[in-house]
């Protein structure tokens, strides 16, 4: 066994002859515990956060996304329907018309997007899992809607209510002088399901049939605002757009999800980055523990560091036996820590103790990169602790 690496050990699991130092040391390892729990919870945290809002995602946003480069609509070509019908991964595509409306039921208004869709959109998004009150849409009737929840609430608005049609209404295209009593397209839509889901998308989304969309913006039959698609299982999703920009050339802007939601993504990676710095700083800080203990403990043992030496032991290997002991005891600290952590995650991914709402967990995720960046990290930062420590070793010292 490695000579400095025996007496590290020795010095680790010995008392010493000062109990103040014994205190010190088991303030050390209780330090990197409570660092090393803190955060992996909060990465578990984030991860279990992003997966949470992915899946809300996923209800309201397609995998990949097709629309114009220019303009707000184009017309879906044979080309286009054949490129989508024989490409390898795609398991189902939607034609969609997508427009900024105004709605108005009664006495009351409300701004959102109206989104028209054909009878292949329920394959694209969880149709039957995001609905809370009522019926998809159905292909055999025309002036039909589903909205969101929230647009519901707003406009006091619930499903087939026959007394008063929801109005969509759209500002005609144009220059020159507006008439006020005719500046807007409109149709009338009876309300047959309601949805739920993230705050935004319940308050977005008003959902018709496509060719409501189309009659209500004036499109032709083949005009569309994009065409959102759903691939199979195992294909990845950067590889698949990059072909498929590729195919249809730059007239057409191709998207995933993550690109659709470039934003939030930015948010969110920039949460966890920040909160990793503010755990690592805070996991530096109780380290600072470690470097006085072994401080202490090199003071302690100058007369057996005096013994080695005369021996012939060099200064280095007395080094390494204090970097050995203060690596040791981040070990043991960062060791107990995990495993408190991982309980902790575990029991809340099964039992749900801490909860968002009197339904909802706080959502967390156990994940091998957040246990390999925590054992990183604290790792470096006890290896730094300890060599810092033992610097404070010269022969000077050792004869002094």
């Amino acid at each position: 066994m490695n000579f400095s690496l025996y007496i590290a050990k020795r010095y680790l699991f010995s008392k010493t002859s000062t109990n103040a130092i014994n205190i010190i040391t088991a303030i050390a390892v209780f330090g990197v515990v409570v660092g090393t729990l803190a955060m992996f919870v909060i990465l578990s945290g984030f991860s279990g956060l992003r997966t949470f809002s992915d899946s809300l995602l996923n209800a309201s946003d397609p995998d990949i996304k097709i629309t114009a480069t220019q303009g707000k609509s184009f017309e879906y070509s044979a080309k286009i329907h054949d490129v989508l019908q024989e490409k390898e991964g795609v398991e189902a595509f939607s034609k969609v018309v997508e427009e900024r409306v105004f709605l108005k039921y009664k006495n009351k208004d409300h701004i959102a997007q109206v989104k028209g869709v054909d009878v292949s959109y329920s394959q694209i998004i969880p149709a039957d899992s995001i609905l809370t009150v009522g019926t998809w849409l159905d292909p055999e009737f025309k002036n039909i809607a589903v909205i969101g929840y929230g647009i519901s609430y707003k406009l006091s608005l619930g499903i087939l209510n026959f007394g008063e049609p929801l109005q969509v209404l759209v500002p005609k295209p144009g220059k020159g002088f507006i008439n006020a009593n005719n500046a807007f397209r409109s149709v009338s839509t009876q309300i047959v399901g309601v949805y739920t889901g993230s705050e935004e998308f319940q308050n977005k989304y008003v959902y018709v049939p496509i060719s409501l969309a189309q009659e209500l913006l004036d499109y032709k039959e083949n005009q569309v605002s994009g065409v959102e698609l759903k691939l199979k299982e195992g294909i990845d999703l950067d590889s698949f757009q990059e072909n498929l920009q590729e195919v249809l050339g730059a007239d057409f802007k191709v998207q995933t999800r993550a690109q659709l939601n470039t934003l939030y993504y930015k948010v969110i990676n920039t949460e966890n980055f920040i909160s990793y710095l503010i755990f690592t700083l805070i996991v530096a800080i109780a380290l600072f523990n470690v470097i006085g203990s072994i401080i202490m403990m090199i003071i302690d043992k100058r007369q057996n560091l005096k013994t080695l030496y005369n021996l012939g032991s060099t200064i280095d290997e007395i080094k390494k036996i204090f970097i050995f002991q203060g690596f040791l005891l981040t070990l043991v600290g960062m060791a107990i820590g995990l495993v408190l952590a991982v309980v902790l995650v575990i029991i809340q991914q099964k039992y749900g103790l801490l909860m968002i709402t009197q339904n909802l967990a706080y959502p967390v995720e156990f994940r091998l990169t957040n246990l390999l960046v925590v054992v990183a990290t604290i790792l470096i930062l006890g290896y730094l602790a300890a060599k810092i420590a033992s610097s404070r070793i010269s022969k000077a010292f050792i004869e002094g």
